[in-house]
């Protein structure tokens, strides 16, 4: 930590200290992978005027899709060049319907 040069390495009125009783709270976060994707889907899904939601057709990017499945980047990058990801590339960008994606993730949770 770098301190301003005002305050000495043995000034503690620099620091503010923490009340006696203070402790680190920690949130549980489920593992269920099918509850953590029904999760995901309730937060994401919007409705339009016409109560169609618009999620259905709309267009994700790379990083969209890895922070919605919770994988690294080149994890969406190998499964669309591979195929297994339903994916189109534009030029040299991939895209993917979330509707797609969901509808993979089903399938898949499916099979297992």
């Amino acid at each position: 930590m770098v301190l301003p040069a005002t305050a000495q390495s043995t000034d503690r009125s620099y620091f503010t200290p923490l009340p006696r009783n203070w402790q680190l709270k920690f949130e549980t976060v489920p593992t269920d992978t099918l509850s953590i994707m029904n999760d995901a889907i309730a937060a994401t899904t919007k409705v339009n005027v016409d109560s169609a939601p618009s999620s259905e057709s709309e267009i994700l990017t790379v990083m969209e899709v890895a922070r919605f499945l919770r994988v690294p980047k080149s994890t969406v990058y190998k499964l669309a060049r591979l195929g297994q990801l339903p994916a189109s590339k534009i030029g040299k960008h991939w895209r993917f319907l979330r509707r797609d994606i969901h509808e993979w993730m089903h399938s898949r949770t499916q099979q297992n």
